[in-house]
């Protein structure tokens, strides 16, 4: 039997969440800029740009295969999930690891291209929010992860946590791109 809810009241949790899942992503993002370039310098050259951010997207990737293994332990140890996805859709034992491992899988495909995308166009301090959205990837992952079994309002934070650094990234990137086509710039 399908559990029902409260639209309205569940819509209200989301948009609480989600107000202070953006608000939260601000805060890291900002502390990112300020303080990590006094702690480490950053890569100026295009090659050291990129391998930066596929070094810090390493722990983006990382959830990927922690959605994996929870995936296949799940399979391992429930009969009916055992002989794989070609033969019945996930049980109730692991659809919300199923759901967690496809959601994670979406997210840090979008997420690896919008750092690269970015890393081509930026260097230097602002490099430093790169390792900030990755923080903010892993919080997203691991509260959306806690809160799945209690609704779209108990996962609210965790999504928006993940997409708006992913969103600010490609909207940035689309940004510098076409302000440097305009300009006939092609500063990197």
């Amino acid at each position: 039997m399908e559990k029902v809810t409260d639209l309205e009241a569940e819509q209200r949790k989301i948009i609480r969440r989600a107000a202070v899942a953006i608000v939260f992503c601000v805060l890291v993002l900002a502390g990112s800029y300020l303080l990590l370039p006094r702690l480490m310098a950053f890569p100026t050259g295009l090659a050291q740009r990129l391998a930066f951010a596929l070094q810090a997207d390493l722990f983006v990737l990382i959830w990927i295969i922690i959605g994996v293994r929870m995936v296949s332990r799940g399979r391992f140890h429930s009969a009916i999930d055992n002989p794989g996805s070609a033969f019945a859709p996930p049980s109730p034992a692991i659809a919300v690891q199923v759901a967690f491992l496809q959601n994670t899988l979406e997210q840090a495909v979008a997420a690896v291209g919008a750092h690269l995308a970015l890393a081509t166009l930026i260097s230097g301090p602002l490099l430093a929010l790169i390792p900030g959205a990755v923080f903010l990837f892993a919080i997203g992952r691991f509260t959306f992860l806690r809160g799945y079994p209690h609704g779209a309002g108990a996962r609210a934070f965790g999504v928006v946590t993940t997409v708006v650094p992913t969103i600010g990234a490609y909207g940035w990137a689309i940004g510098l791109i076409l302000f440097r086509s305009l300009s006939g710039s092609s500063a990197t």
